[in-house]
């Protein structure tokens, strides 16, 4: 077995340096005899055609090479599995055939799948590569009662290097397919050679042989159904079913320029476009533009070698994949010359605003901004930081107005630190690519046990266990004796705020937050600095008046059971934290939490106590036991994860299951659907839910037989509620759109509801009687 191997890594090495050594070759020829003198794009094309001869002929000759040396990795001669054959491996890439059932059965043809796995970083390419490489080609000569077997292609990946694109699938993917048998009934015995091109930082051609024999006999489900029938899904079809529509392709210019227009039922969330036209031609990566709320999309793509065509592109067939995240269209179209006249006119069609209405300006979304942080005060998720605020207007009570003043522009400041803080987590997460939302933190058990902690610490230091005492370097901030009651306390109270106002919304609030998380940087940090002045607005109005503090009573030794009562409210809002915790740890890791804070609370009790040389083993306990709280959730079994919906045992009997996928056909069979989109952590949600959906006349319709109402729990991190609420442009929740025969598209209601506006909503989504 060694000397083998080391034969191997000599010819390796020998075919490597011959490769290289001929593709310096081939470069310097290229650069003294092709790219010299005139029609020099017609000469690059002919050395493109040669040098593509060239690497057949190499790569035929490396796959003639690793068949002899490695005819154990190459060919599969026998199935281990009697629905699959055996996988051949190169080392980078495996490929087998597999069958969705176990015999052939009496219809006239069988579902197949060719499963390829790759290892990290490579890839294999789709029927149209792009820029470089070669699709799968198949060649059943070989097999008996096969009649044809046609391929299908699961939308594929976009890979960008260099300037250059291409598109194909990495890791894993099983391209469907359905073999027609000569003979109904009788059995199937199939032999595939698959040529087929893997890629990392350098590309290997492959040729395999796989063999698969079925039965006669009943067409069972086999083990690999599942497997296709995932990547079948993925095979796109005209986009009816995803409310995806492919409208036109019009060439720009002399037609150097294709320009794709579509429209959704759904606003579009990050569209892409692959085309494919006559041999030669290459098509660029689309510049995207959105239109109409995001309902409509023009994909424009510059065209590439447009000079192997003598008659031009106009008339042609081109083949367009249109690509949404879980969505995807396909159609062939044929290309039309722009009409001249027309193209300002279409260009207002797809521009933002048009057809749907103009979007609002920047200025008046701010000034929504200010008024949903505004507004955000008096909802009751901010209701627990009210306890902080009140102390400290009590305890500035008949006192001077300068320390007044600077103790709310320190809470203000407090405010908006955390706003922009926010921004710019918010801002990074969303160019990297990741799902950015209004309280989305709620969903992770760290932030959870982070607040829990927090809110006992606060509730603690109302009932006068401890006082904390600023480092030296944050002394400037009040004086030396400065505590949580200081400057540096009230701006701590004003991050505070923030942290417990993220669970909830507010009118306004999510119009100003879906408008920023749907533009760039500038925008976020602009609209959430507006939404922290919003929230600030009561204490930069106290620290501008100071003199209504000072009228309030001197404070005295009533305060010490005023703060003892707000500290008792603060511990239940750590109750609530805790309750939010159980759906994501579970009940008994939810309980360990609770009690690891109670003995924290301890404590710092008997530190307080006790003082002298128990005040640092006190501390010490502290960081232990919080360190174990963090640590908890390891040990603890993990809810399952929210895939749309909770199921329908969670549930109570008025709501259904979240199926996006269903809305459609109950429209279509006369349904009104209502879709509210919840959490355990969302407290607008429960206000919602407990005042409006669950009162009143509003339950009765929704109880009816011709209402489904939908829920769909975002407690959870889940990537399909995500999607569903970026298609509305919204990032954070509550949320409730109302579907049906007049409103097949959603009416989307505001964030805090009332009967009316969920009766009004339904009656016209239900169209005319």
């Amino acid at each position: 077995m060694a000397a083998e191997r080391r034969e191997e890594r000599i010819f390796t090495a020998f075919f490597h340096k011959l490769f290289v050594s001929f593709d310096d070759f081939v470069e310097f020829a290229l650069k003294k005899s092709i790219f010299s003198g005139k029609d020099s794009f017609s000469r690059l094309l002919k050395a493109r055609m040669f040098v593509h001869g060239i690497i057949k002929a190499r790569y035929a000759l490396l796959a003639a090479f690793l068949l002899a040396f490695a005819p154990g990795r190459a060919l599969a001669e026998a199935a281990v599995s009697p629905t699959a054959s055996l996988w051949a491996d190169s080392g980078f890439s495996r490929v087998r055939l597999v069958s969705a059932v176990e015999a052939v059965g009496e219809g006239e043809s069988v579902s197949l799948g060719l499963h390829f796995r790759l290892k990290k970083g490579w890839k294999i390419y789709w029927r149209s590569p792009g820029d470089a490489g070669f699709p799968p080609s198949l060649n059943w000569s070989g097999s008996k009662n096969l009649d044809k077997a046609v391929l299908s292609w699961p939308v594929p990946e976009r890979f960008s290097v260099l300037g250059f694109d291409t598109m194909g699938y990495k890791d894993e993917v099983a391209l469907p397919i359905k073999a027609t048998l000569a003979k109904a009934g009788e059995p199937l015995s199939l032999k595939v050679v698959i040529d087929y091109l893997a890629c990392n930082e350098i590309c290997i051609p492959l040729r395999v042989n796989l063999a698969l024999d079925l039965p006669p006999g009943p067409p069972s489900p086999s083990a690999f159904t599942h497997l296709i029938n995932r990547f079948a899904v993925r095979v796109p079809g005209d986009g009816s079913a995803h409310g995806l529509f492919i409208e036109k392709a019009e060439l720009l210019g002399a037609g150097a320029a294709l320009r794709v227009s579509a429209s959704t039922t759904l606003a579009f969330a990050k569209p892409d476009m692959y085309v494919e036209g006559p041999e030669g031609l290459s098509f660029s990566p689309p510049k995207v533009k959105l239109g109409g709320y995001g309902k409509r999309v023009t994909l424009e793509t510059s065209i590439g070698g447009l000079q192997n065509l003598e008659e031009g592109l106009a008339g042609k067939s081109l083949t367009i994949t249109l690509i949404d995240g879980q969505r995807f269209a396909e159609k062939t179209l044929v290309a039309q010359l722009a009409d001249a006249a027309a193209a300002p006119l279409a260009a207002a069609r797809t521009s933002p605003g048009a057809a749907l209405g103009a979007e609002p300006p920047l200025l008046l979304i701010l000034a929504m901004a200010i008024a949903g942080g505004l507004i955000l005060n008096l909802m009751p998720c901010v209701l627990p930081v009210l306890s902080i605020k009140l102390l400290g207007v009590i305890k500035h009570g008949g006192g001077q107005r300068r320390a007044v003043r600077m103790s709310f522009m320190a809470s203000a400041a407090g405010i908006l630190f955390s706003f922009l803080v926010l921004a710019g987590i918010l801002a990074a997460l969303k160019e990297a690519g990741s799902v950015v939302g209004w309280g989305v933190q709620f969903q992770h058990p760290w932030f959870l046990i982070s607040m829990v902690l927090i809110v006992g610490l606060f509730a603690c230091n109302m009932w006068g266990f401890f006082t904390v005492r600023l480092p030296m370097w944050a002394t400037d901030l009040g004086d030396k004796a400065s505590h949580i009651h200081g400057l540096g306390g009230s701006f701590i109270s004003g991050v505070f705020a923030t942290l417990l106002a993220t669970p909830c919304s507010a009118p306004f609030l999510g119009t100003a937050i879906g408008f920023a998380l749907s533009r760039g940087v500038g925008e976020i940090f602009a609209i959430f600095t507006a939404l922290g002045v919003g929230l600030a607005l009561p204490f930069l109005l106290l620290a501008a008046a100071p003199g209504l503090a000072t009228r309030l009573p001197k404070p005295g030794p009533w305060m010490l059971t005023l703060q003892k009562i707000l500290g008792f409210a603060l511990a239940a809002t750590g109750v609530w934290l805790l309750s939010v915790l159980a759906a994501q740890v579970g009940l008994a890791g939810a309980v360990v939490i609770g009690a690891l804070t109670v003995l924290a609370g301890a404590a710092l009790y008997l530190t307080h106590r006790l003082g002298g040389k128990f005040g640092r083993a006190g501390a010490a306990a502290v960081v232990v036991l919080a360190a174990l709280a963090f640590w908890t959730p390891q040990g603890f079994s993990p809810v399952a994860p929210v895939q749309a919906s909770k199921g329908a045992d969670v549930l109570d009997k008025l709501w259904t299951p979240f199926d996006e996928a269903a809305i459609g056909g109950l429209v279509a069979e006369g349904k009104v659907v209502f879709v509210d989109v919840t959490a355990d952590w969302c407290i607008t949600c429960i206000v919602n839910k407990t005042f409006v959906l669950s009162e009143g006349e509003t339950f009765k319709r929704l109880s009816s037989p011709s209402v489904i109402a939908m829920q769909a729990d975002w407690t959870l991190p889940s990537d399909a509620i995500s999607e569903y609420l970026a298609r509305f442009k919204r990032y954070g929740i509550p949320f409730n759109a109302v579907y049906g025969p007049g409103a097949p598209d959603g009416l989307v209601l505001p964030e805090l509801l009332s009967q009316d506006s969920v009766l009004s909503a339904m009656d016209k989504a239900a169209g005319p009687n």
